[in-house]
């Protein structure tokens, strides 16, 4: 379950970056020009967007990689990024999988309560 859990983390969050250059990258084109936010959409919180864009990748990235020695903190992490994700971007086409795979990496993680190693985070 924990090398599940690490190798959805680390795919979510390289996934999560992707779509965190773009929303960034929209909402500083946006807040510079404009005619692109009349054009294709305004941006109603573009701060928010911003820290998602940033910090999601980062804890589903790090959460990925602890998920195989401290399964809870990494389970917890890989949670927290996909709440962030799913409240600033929704739920759409470029979304779905990086939440899908920090979620369910997130939940693995948690439930990996009795690791090979004698020490349990429970």
């Amino acid at each position: 379950m924990r090398n599940a859990a690490l190798i959805l983390g680390v795919i979510g969050g390289l996934i999560a970056m992707v779509v965190g250059f773009f929303g960034y990258g929209y909402t500083e084109v946006v807040r510079n020009h404009a005619e692109v936010g009349q054009m294709f959409g305004e941006v109603s919180n573009g701060q928010l967007i911003q820290v998602t864009s940033f910090l999601a990748p980062l804890l589903a990235l790090a959460g990925g990689a602890m998920a195989k020695v401290r399964a809870l903190w990494g389970g917890i992490l890989m949670i927290v990024a996909a709440v962030l994700m799913f409240n600033a971007f929704g739920f759409g086409v470029f979304t779905m999988f990086p939440i899908g795979f920090c979620l369910v990496g997130g939940l693995l993680a948690l439930a990996a309560g009795k690791p090979d190693e004698p020490k349990s985070h429970f």
